[in-house]
């Protein structure tokens, strides 16, 4: 079986494909949007609606996809060959019973869910229509998630960021075809949107799963899907919902705060999102470098090399913020025309401006959160950043946000405060902690095999 060194594995060789990979994941669902502008405003606004449905059922498959990322990644330190087999039938098939469950729900329940958020008439229609084949096809985005996670554990990023690409190609070259009805297909409108991107998904699918068996050895048998060994699901859970715990909580308390912007009229939130849009990109690079040290962290840790996973956490760290400030260097130094593409509104481009200013303070901040407590999950202390997050969040960023943005009318430069607060609160907490080496006794391997250099 493919297994290399976990010390000669480097975190520019695993992070620049996830990077890609992230942002044409994001492309693919923008490449969607910018494709129906062309023909329909109101397919726009229903499919942008409908997809946030399905980004939310995304991120609910993402505990079973981080878990067995950190747990494969420690079975291999540790020399644990023969379990990655049984584990990864395990994820598959939890992750395809969790996906049938939720696409059942969206297919049957799509038009409540809709109406919920804010849809009706001719929007409405169109949404269902775009859920009868997105959310049904939402258990291959289940099983794609599980088999990335796995690939990636082995240092394959790159392997998996090709076959992300082919993906583009396809749902765009499936876009065109069913949006214009070119080379006489017909022309099916967000029916045929949805139709590409389950088919390109699917495609997608079936190529990462026979790179799993040719690059990694990795062979799951019809039995390794049904007998589940109850540590292993155990060591997966242990992580993967403490993670995702935090995922969700960052999407609610985000939720909440541009509710709160919104009262502050359309300019702030125009400037809000316009804002986010163009630091999106160092959004990805930090959490592209998270899931590459992590990986790297599992590896080490179930190595039982724990001296030097600590030493590559704050050097990588250390690296991770340099590029993270040459990236918001170089939007800060293109700021205005990057805020002319959304807008010519010069209150807001002010404004967008001042706030991208502040990511120099912000996005360093955002890099320590990420990059420790993707560390602390790949020691099986994913509990801790846990709490942390939450009761930071919740108890003290979010009444900060509105005490400084709305109370004190600082607007958006009081909401980015709070922001710059919170990440660099979380972070130093966390950092805390992996300098304690609290973490040490966390490891997901201990005493199940012989640990190894690698």
């Amino acid at each position: 079986m493919f297994q290399p060194s976990g010390s000669k594995l480097s975190i520019y060789a695993i992070t620049w494909p996830i990077f890609v990979e992230s942002a044409l994941q994001m492309f693919l669902r923008i490449s969607d949007t910018f494709m129906l502008s062309k023909v329909s405003d109101d397919a726009v606004a229903a499919v942008g609606v409908a997809n946030q449905l399905v980004m939310f059922c995304v991120l609910i498959f993402s505990f079973i996809s981080i878990g067995t990322t950190v747990v494969v990644s420690q079975f291999l330190g540790a020399g644990l060959n023969r379990e990655i087999p049984r584990l990864t039938g395990a994820a598959l098939a939890i992750n395809f019973l969790s996906g049938i469950a939720i696409s059942a729900l969206v297919v049957a329940f799509g038009g409540p869910f809709l109406r919920l958020l804010g849809l009706d008439g001719t929007l409405l229609s169109l949404g269902r229509q775009y859920l009868a084949i997105a959310g049904g096809a939402l258990v291959v985005q289940a099983l794609l998630t599980a088999v990335t996670s796995v690939i990636q554990a082995f240092g394959l990023t790159r392997q998996t960021m090709l076959v992300t690409i082919g993906m583009n190609i396809m749902n765009v070259c499936g876009n065109y075809l069913f949006i214009y009805g070119a080379l006489g297909f017909p022309k099916l409108g967000v029916t045929g949107v949805a139709i590409s991107t389950a088919c390109s998904q699917f495609a997608g699918l079936i190529v990462n799963l026979v790179l799993l068996r040719r690059t990694t050895g990795v062979r799951v048998t019809l039995p390794d899907f049904w007998r589940w060994k109850r540590e292993h699901v155990g060591k997966v859970l242990k992580v993967g919902v403490p993670s995702s715990a935090v995922t969700l909580s960052y999407v609610a308390n985000q939720f909440v705060i541009t509710a709160m912007i919104a009262t502050l009229g359309a300019q702030m939130l125009a400037a809000k999102i316009y804002t986010q849009n163009i630091m999106f990109v160092v959004m990805i690079l930090a959490g592209s470098l998270g899931r590459g040290v992590q990986i790297i962290v599992g590896r080490l840790i179930g190595a039982g090399r724990l001296e030097e996973a600590y030493r590559q956490v704050l050097l990588n760290l250390a690296r991770s913020v340099v590029i993270t400030l040459a990236g918001v260097s170089v939007l800060c130094l293109a700021r205005v025309p990057l805020l002319r593409l959304f807008t010519q509104e010069p209150a807001i481009i002010a404004l967008g401006a001042t706030l991208l200013l502040l990511s120099f303070l912000l996005e360093p901040g955002r890099n320590l959160n990420v990059i420790i407590e993707r560390s602390l999950q790949a020691a099986g202390d994913a509990r801790f950043p846990m709490w942390i997050s939450i009761a930071v969040s919740w108890l003290f960023s979010l009444p900060l946000a509105y005490y400084l943005g709305i109370h004190r009318e600082y607007g958006l430069i009081g909401f980015w405060s709070a922001f710059v607060v919170d990440e660099w609160l979380r972070g130093l907490i966390l950092l805390i902690r992996w300098r304690s080496k609290s973490w040490t006794g966390h490891s997901l391997v201990s005493g199940e095999g012989t640990h190894t250099a690698g």
